[in-house]
């Protein structure tokens, strides 16, 4: 039997006096798949801090400081090969960082790796400067949970369906999303992140990843060349215009993998996941997004013949040396399940 405390509890009489014939109060409306998302106003009483603005913005607009540096340095002369393939290792080990390691791995548990291949996974990615591995893998699993409907935090279709809302919504999920304060709590959506000791570490040691990040090229470019020339160009081009670079392939998987290219197969209502084939090589297999918004867990994104999947491979090459195990590889009979009619 419930027991009611009087001296709070309201009387029958007094609910039809102030309310006579006022409706019960109704939660909020649910969406319709068109309509801009409500307004979080638990997040709009948080200011984003001034120190934090001004991180963000030297993230993003740091491409154009890197190509305005670019032509400064290199006016007149030509970019060297060791430039490029310092670049391209780098790029590359960073990308399947976050690829392999942030996404695939952590974040939705593709395959078990040994721990100190999930500690170097976690380094790597953490050096391609998309924020510390706790964050990373929190803010991921809440898009997954509310994908492309209100609580998404980089949907392109927060502002509505119209021309004028895709297009705020593209720039949103691009790049606005970053400027925002609303914050994704870690021990909601990635608790065993949280109580993992060694990814803590990692967590912590972010900035000083970001530093090693652009002084590794500096000083490989350093000892190549012998130059300070030669160090500051590996710098421009395998430091900050390889983590340009990354960054704006990453975020155009959050937008135009939203919004362009094919959907072959089932997703949840209103999640409007695309695969974008352009974007493959670049992003290592992540632009083959609908296959994984059909199947998260699935080890390979690229699923059909000619889709190139870069971190499936390097998936594959390590379960056969040993490093990783319990890998989710697709079934034939699971895909044919979600295949659009």
């Amino acid at each position: 039997m419930a027991i009611t405390d009087r001296s709070t509890a309201p009387s029958a009489h007094s609910i039809s006096k102030t309310a006579p014939d006022r409706p019960p109060p109704r939660g909020p409306e649910p969406y319709d798949g068109t309509s801009p998302f409500p307004r979080n106003e638990s997040a709009d009483r948080h200011r984003v801090p001034p120190w934090q603005l001004a991180g963000t913005a030297v993230v993003v607009a740091f491409p154009f400081l890197a190509l305005a540096t670019a032509i400064g340095l290199l006016w007149g002369s030509a970019v060297g090969p060791a430039d490029l393939i310092l670049a391209a290792a780098l790029y590359s080990f960073t990308g399947l960082g976050v690829t392999v390691g942030f996404h695939r791995g952590l974040t939705h548990g593709s395959f078990t790796p040994n721990r100190p291949l999930k500690i170097a996974m976690a380094i790597a990615g953490s050096m391609s400067f998309q924020g510390d591995v706790i964050a990373w893998v929190a803010t991921h699993r809440r898009h997954h949970a509310f994908t492309d409907r209100p609580g998404d935090p980089h949907s392109p279709f927060r502002f509505g369906t119209s021309l004028g809302g895709e297009l705020h919504g593209l720039v949103h999920a691009h790049v606005g999303w970053l400027f925002t304060s609303d914050t994704t709590p870690p021990s909601r959506y990635a608790p065993d992140i949280l109580a993992d000791p060694d990814l803590r570490a990692v967590s912590r040691a972010f900035p000083a990843l970001c530093v090693l990040s652009l002084a590794l090229p500096f000083g490989l470019g350093w000892a190549v060349s012998g130059r300070l020339h030669g160090a500051l160009t590996a710098l421009v081009w395998a430091g900050l215009l390889r983590v340009a670079l990354l960054q704006h392939v990453t975020w155009s998987v959050n937008s135009l993998c939203h919004m362009i290219g094919s959907r072959p197969f089932r997703t949840r209502r209103f999640d409007r996941a695309t695969n974008l084939w352009p974007l493959a090589l670049l992003s290592f297999g992540e632009s083959w997004h609908n296959l994984h918004h059909s199947d998260p867990t699935c080890a390979r994104h690229g699923v059909d013949r000619g889709q190139i999947d870069l971190s499936a491979t390097v998936i594959r090459l390590l379960e056969r040396v040993g490093q990783i195990h319990h890998v989710h590889w697709p079934l034939e009979d699971r895909l044919a399940t979600r295949r659009q009619a």
